[in-house]
């Protein structure tokens, strides 16, 4: 039955995520707010709410090892999975804005939280554990990420990513709107906790540890969306339709995910090792060292596969741990 709830409760996430960002792009356009916040904000979360809502979840549980795994698997899936598969499929460019603003501060958030979430690699510390005053420093950071955001769009440097934010419910009645996003908020709260639950005793019954099964079902499950749209964005050829908020997404994941789980109630860790987050910053190295290697400015084929073989060996690695 584990199975069987494993993926009802990952359906109702991902149901429930969609119609969330529906209901409330449509909300916020009655309401007259600019296609502009409504992306940063509404979209921006929503298209992050199955990672938010296990790692709440994961948090007021005690159980920090899937927290931060779902977190820590999320970015290198999306990273060497995601846009190495949308490469391999479909090669393309990578964006100034993401070259100058968003790459250099996916690099410094990964490593932030992997000397965070490593107090034992400090003299004197001997427990690993994302504090309240460390949700503080990411929320801030994340904060002035999203300040920097606006203003780059103030002067101008934003223009490519300038999208008509709209909704399938458009013109659908206020009330009608609201008991959707009220509906699916409730899915998004009960999804998240049968997916934790039955995922923690797929983990027990295989002899896994919290953080591997996190790490791989919990992550590639919550990154779901991001993979199918990449694959069938990059088989109609336009793989910028899928990818335009990928490398922001790893940001989001660290900076506001774990800050506002952390929040909550401070993260314990004990089975995710420097090893797992080492890999995602070397994930997110490796796309700075993309944009300079064999077609600058893009991201080859031959870039993809390898971003796929080293997934797939990360994979095996965990299995085998």
């Amino acid at each position: 039955m584990d199975y069987l709830y494993l993926i009802l409760g990952l359906a109702l996430l991902l149901l429930a995520a969609n119609y969330l960002v529906e209901s409330s792009v449509a909300i916020a356009r009655r309401a007259h707010i600019s296609s502009f916040i409504i992306g940063l904000t509404i979209v921006g979360i929503g298209t992050s709410a199955p990672e938010l809502f296990i790692t709440i979840a994961s948090a007021l549980g005690d159980k920090g090892d899937i927290a931060m795994g779902n977190v820590v698997g999320s970015n290198i899936a999306n990273i060497l999975l995601v846009m190495g598969l949308t490469a391999a499929i479909t090669p393309f460019a990578i964006e100034r804005v993401q070259q100058r603003r968003d790459i250099p501060i996916c690099i410094v958030a990964a490593a932030l939280l992997l000397l965070l979430a490593n107090d034992k690699i400090i003299p004197g510390i001997d427990e690993n554990t994302i504090s309240r005053i460390d949700a503080g420093l990411l929320l801030l950071l994340f904060a002035v990420y999203m300040l920097k955001i606006v203003k780059s769009r103030k002067s101008g440097d934003m223009a490519e990513e300038e999208d008509e934010a709209t909704s399938s419910l458009d013109g659908k009645h206020p009330a009608l709107l609201w008991t959707i996003a009220i509906v699916s908020l409730a899915a998004l709260i009960g999804g998240g906790d049968l997916f934790l639950d039955s995922a923690q005793n797929l983990a027990r019954a295989w002899g896994m540890s919290d953080a591997v099964i996190s790490i791989t079902i919990v992550a590639v499950g919550t990154s779901l969306p991001e993979l199918i749209t990449a694959v069938v964005a990059a088989s109609k050829h336009n793989p910028q339709l899928a990818l335009g908020n990928v490398i922001g997404s790893c940001v989001f994941n660290i900076l506001m995910i774990v800050g506002v789980g952390a929040m909550f109630k401070p993260l314990a860790l004990s089975s995710i090792q420097l090893a797992d987050y080492g890999v995602m910053l070397a994930a997110s190295i490796g796309l700075a060292i993309v944009v300079f290697t064999f077609g600058r400015n893009r991201f080859d084929r031959i870039e993809g596969f390898l971003f796929l073989a080293a997934y797939a060996g990360y994979t095996v690695y965990l299995l085998f741990r």
